[in-house]
């Protein structure tokens, strides 16, 4: 059956053993943080905690912990959102096989928001901001955060839920210079769809209308994710999703969502921003203190008995991994089929997502030619990095794969696929002065960077090497020459300073390995780090610390490089500084007297005895 609240959803969890009631009172500063984070490590189960200090409210988190969890919560819709999304990219589908796709068919009825006549439950108590359960989740974080929000914005040109926009934006409700219960903090990034109808509304010389949703069926949480083409509304698929259609109404001119467990409704003026921040980010860093819209609140409501959802994010992975793996799971190939030629794609969440962007293509402009170079790859590639948030990735590894050998989300055997076949020479296409993630710090200011494309096509050019080449280890100022995986190395020297002193320390690694290529040939690529045995130890180590702490045009070098034509390229291997810049937003750490605090929970095993008593 559809579950028409969270707490329905919760209700069943806890039927299923897969959820556990926490009864002792727990406190939302960073206590409530480091419970889910280690209770999400252990894959342990969704936790409602039913005296949080300082509210009335109860609060629930790790809902969405494991994916198994997740395919649970959605068992009775999810095929079914699966074939439509299925018949939306091959429509002829419907019409070989009628039959099997009726049901499809009838449950897109599911679809269409219904409007409800009563403005209850959800309008029942009109409460404040400062009701809430105020969770700050890492130590330097500026305030308490909604990281489960539910942003709905409609468009001043064309009004209605058919074409609104939900979206996910972290909220900001303390801290800082703000108002407690007047004004909160609007973090949204670049190629949102709310950015859209700000610009509307600032135009019209109007407040942009903004209601925030907290709670409501695990559906409308979900959808508010989902990465839907702009001007196709996200109730839509909260509706097919949850089985149950998006219920709302209206009230002074704010939609509500009547299945909600809370409600705010106020309003973004143009120009009008205050500083929001930091905030521990789904990047494993801070993403620091800038600029960003205000809203005005104007009312605040909140069901009886309401639940709090909130998640931690953080070094990935974590609960919002299984976000990203579930919208694969239902999307499976819609992204390929929007653009010719394209395979698959892997936006990798050890890396951070944007960060790391994995794609197999075709290549099929010149079948006749035995000189196999990427062709087709790079028009594929600049298709990417023109679609919606694909066009954040930093890092683009596109191969081409006739005999279907590889799959980006086999990420280890797909680098050593792309390794053992990219010409460095000729197949590095670097995008400079352009935009990229706004979380991610390694650029040259706020949505700042570069990007570079790494293309591979043909035959086998090198033997990757198993272990670190006797060159590197014996090279002066670098040191601890660590294997990584197979054409992977790692070497970690002095901390980096500035990049006028990067530029020496390079020239000085190429003086030392330029007349040794035959030593490092089957060396790929060189990671340049300040751990060399961290880098090394895991392999989701490498992706977290390469990919998130480099910039392209600044930061990637090579063994006897040289510039053709604009063209860069090197000869030997290719050399990335991965080292933590000053201009870099700081790793999260846990705080070790919240920690402690916290053991009283687990045993010395580290289970969840605590919570079981």
């Amino acid at each position: 059956m559809p579950y028409k609240s969270l707490e329905e959803c919760l209700l069943d969890l806890e039927k299923n053993q897969m959820l556990i009631r926490v009864k002792e009172e727990v406190d939302p500063e960073l206590e409530m943080a480091a419970i889910q984070l280690r209770v999400y490590e252990a894959q342990g189960p969704a936790l409602l905690f039913e005296r949080v200090k300082g509210t009335n409210y109860r609060a629930a988190c790790n809902i969405f912990g494991t994916l198994d969890r997740s395919r649970f919560i959605f068992r009775d819709t999810f095929q079914l959102v699966q074939q439509l999304i299925s018949l939306k990219n091959d429509p002829l589908k419907a019409l070989k096989h009628p039959l099997q796709n009726f049901k499809a068919g009838l449950a897109g009825l599911k679809a269409l928001p219904l409007r409800n006549p009563s403005l209850k439950p959800v309008m029942q108590n009109e409460v404040a901001i400062s009701d809430f359960p105020l969770i700050r989740h890492w130590p330097r974080d500026g305030g308490a955060f909604i990281t489960l929000p539910q942003v709905y914005s409609e468009s001043v040109e064309k009004p209605g839920v058919m074409n609104a926009n939900l979206g996910m934006y972290r909220i900001q409700l303390t801290g800082n210079d703000y108002k407690l219960n007047e004004e909160i903090g609007l973090h949204y990034q670049i190629h949102r769809g709310i950015g859209v109808h700000q610009s509307l509304a600032n135009k019209k010389g109007q407040p942009l209308k903004v209601s925030i949703f907290v709670g409501g069926p695990p559906a409308h949480t979900l959808a508010a994710v989902m990465p839907l083409p702009e001007g196709l509304s996200e109730l839509t698929f909260a509706g097919l999703l949850g089985g149950r259609r998006f219920r709302y109404t209206y009230a002074d001119g704010y939609c509500i969502s009547t299945d909600a467990d809370f409600v705010i409704t106020g309003e973004i003026y143009a120009d009008e921003t205050k500083p929001e921040g930091p905030f521990g980010d789904h990047l494993g860093y801070y993403s620091l203190t800038h600029s960003f819209p205000l809203m005005k609140v104007k009312k605040v409501y909140a069901r009886n008995n309401a639940i709090w959802p909130f998640t931690v994010v953080g070094r990935p992975p974590q609960e919002d991994t299984s976000f990203g793996a579930l919208i694969h799971e239902l999307t499976g190939d819609a992204v390929p089929a929007e653009i010719p030629g394209l395979k698959e794609v892997n936006a990798v969440d050890a890396a951070g997502v944007h960060p790391l962007l994995l794609a197999v293509g075709s290549e099929r402009y010149t079948p006749y030619s035995s000189d196999k170079k990427p062709a087709e790859l790079l028009t594929i590639a600049n298709h990417v990095l023109g679609t919606g948030q694909l066009s954040l990735a930093k890092y683009l590894l596109i191969a081409a794969d006739e005999k279907n050998k590889v799959s980006t989300h086999n990420i280890e055997a797909f680098f050593q696929f792309v390794l053992e076949r990219i010409d460095l020479r000729t197949d590095l296409h670097f995008q400079t002065n352009t935009t990229i993630d706004t979380l991610d710090y390694s650029g040259t200011g706020l949505n700042k960077g570069s990007k570079l494309i790494m293309a591979a096509h043909g035959d086998v050019k090198r033997t990757l090497c198993k272990e670190p080449p006797v060159a590197l280890r014996e090279l002066k100022r670098f040191e601890n020459a660590q294997l990584i995986m197979p054409g992977v190395a790692a070497l970690q020297t002095s901390g980096f300073t500035d990049y006028q002193a990067a530029i020496k320390e390079m020239e000085m690694l190429n003086d030392q390995l330029r007349e040794k290529l035959d030593d490092i040939n089957q060396t790929a690529i060189i990671v340049v780090c300040d751990d060399s045995s961290f880098v090394s130890e895991r392999f989701n180590n490498f992706l977290w610390v390469t990919f998130t702490r480099s910039n392209p045009s600044h930061d990637v070098y090579g063994i006897r490089s040289f510039t053709k034509f604009k063209h860069w390229g090197c000869e030997g291997a290719m050399v990335i500084d991965a080292r933590i810049k000053p201009h870099h937003a700081p790793p999260l750490e846990l705080d070790p007297n919240v920690e402690r605090k916290i053991n009283r929970f687990f045993d010395k095993g580290g289970s969840l005895y605590g919570l079981l008593r």
